[in-house]
């Protein structure tokens, strides 16, 4: 029988023990920081009803959720008439009613409206878990992705938005991020500018086209327009506005003017200057938050202000996006419950990391010390060694059977242990234990307490 070779999924990935350590780190960096601005974390299953999910990511977002097949004979039901046809849409209602989530928001929204009764609003919540999404992968990005989302939902107070750039400006800082973009916009703006132009019917494909300058350019975006539905002077009046310049009082200004006779397009300005004054209260110093009138982020169920975060150290897709929404929980009965919230994409924030080489040296160590084992006497004596060491909060290993030297030593460099404990004869009689450091060759003979003390402070 032919052994088949063992394969992953594409887009999906193995973690090494060293990977896990520096995405740990990651995680934990973020958490801190969403538990800090009073955020408390909760966990949903990697599966949800389908219809939980489809038509809240627009026509391409449905496309990439994943369908998990019903168990057992899945097509024993299905009408043959359908199946002769092969219309796969009309197929997947009869064929599945489960899917991977795509996101973190919409099944936070559907948790909210099943657990209303018992969490006190508003109610502010992070979430770090595995997502899904039936993309075509390629750098920074993935089939299987980590998001970390912090939302609140039952405040409109813009305040709310303020604090995420805080988290967001915090977070990628302690990370060790320096050059980074915040992006924010107002879908408001983004409707006014709809309106102005006479085909307010035709938001979504606006903002579709408009979220991709960055992309496919000027002229890219200019040819989806007129695929959309959108005329040559449609676009002639949409070009200086997707074009403005200067710093964000002066886009602020020139916007104000353009959309003069849109109210709903008034609204979104004053939303997005109160989140500015709000930040300058807050902390004065980001300078690294602009406002980008192409960004639209491109899902339907955004009301308000939306975000994103770009590193300009790193060739990479956003590493961060969100926004307000109004009606997210309207679409499972809980009406009128606002709502705003942000993500990190872990993956591509480890991926800038790796490329930078920002992870700490301490990040990266598992083991601090391994005590060597030469003979059963040595390792009984080493027993409580161990202990002691562990007991003093020091990561420490006892090699699991007698070895000849040389093959410890190899162990403890493939597995970049800083340290290696050498008892023998002379330890055992002297009480004194060699400490190696294995990084300089230095060897030291100290107490068990002179180890503890060492290994404490490096």
């Amino acid at each position: 029988m032919s052994v088949t070779k063992p394969s992953l999924p594409k887009g999906t990935r193995d973690f090494t023990p060293q990977e896990m350590v520096k995405r740990n780190y990651i995680f934990d960096t973020i958490k801190t920081v969403f538990r800090k601005y009073g955020y408390a974390e909760i966990q949903t299953p990697s599966m949800e009803n389908l219809q939980t999910l489809t038509g809240k990511y627009g026509d391409e977002g449905d496309k990439l959720i994943f369908k998990i097949l019903n168990s057992g004979d899945y097509l024993a039901k299905v009408d043959e008439q359908l199946l002769t046809n092969r219309d796969s849409q009309k197929a997947i209602s009869k064929i599945s009613e489960k899917a991977l989530r795509y996101d973190l928001t919409v099944p936070f929204a559907r948790y909210v409206v099943m657990h209303q009764n018992e969490i006190t609003f508003p109610f502010k919540r992070f979430q770090v878990q595995p997502v899904w999404r039936a993309d075509r992968p390629q750098k920074g990005r993935y089939r299987e992705f980590y998001q970390c989302d912090a939302d609140v939902v039952g405040s409109p107070s813009l305040l709310n938005e303020a604090e995420f750039v805080l988290i967001y400006h915090e977070a990628l800082s302690r990370l060790g991020l320096k050059d980074f973009t915040i992006k924010i916009n107002n879908r408001k703006i983004l409707s006014g500018i709809a309106e102005i132009i006479g085909k307010p019917e035709l938001i979504v494909d606006m903002t579709v086209a408009i979220d991709k300058l960055d992309k496919i350019g000027l002229e890219g975006v200019s040819k989806e327009l007129l695929e959309r539905g959108f005329t040559e002077p449609d676009i002639e009046k949409l070009k200086p506005v997707i074009l403005l310049q200067g710093s964000n009082t002066d886009k602020l200004s020139s916007l104000k003017a353009v959309l003069a006779t849109s109210e709903t397009g008034l609204k979104g300005i004053e939303e997005i200057e109160t989140v500015f004054n709000y930040v300058s209260r807050l902390k004065s110093q980001i300078s690294n938050l602009e406002l980008d009138i192409t960004l639209a982020r491109g899902l339907n169920y955004y009301t308000g202000c939306i975000f994103e975060v770009k590193t300009n150290e790193v060739a990479m897709g956003s590493i961060g996006g969100g926004g307000r929404y109004d009606d997210l929980t309207g679409m499972f009965g809980l009406k009128d419950l606002t709502g705003v919230g942000i993500s990190f994409g872990a993956d591509r924030i480890y991926d800038v990391l790796e490329e930078l080489n920002l992870f700490p040296a301490k990040t990266v160590q598992g083991t601090k010390v391994l005590i060597s084992n030469f003979d059963e006497k040595a390792e009984l004596y080493a027993l409580p060694v161990l202990q002691e060491l562990r007991t003093a909060g020091i990561a420490a290993e006892l090699y699991p059977s007698s070895a000849k030297l040389k093959k410890q030593m190899s162990y403890a460099d493939a597995k970049n242990i800083p340290y290696v404990i050498l008892i023998g004869d002379d330890e055992m009689s002297s009480s004194l234990l060699t400490l190696k450091n294995m990084q300089s060759g230095e060897q030291q003979k100290l107490s068990i307490a002179d180890v503890l003390e060492k290994l404490k402070t490096v």
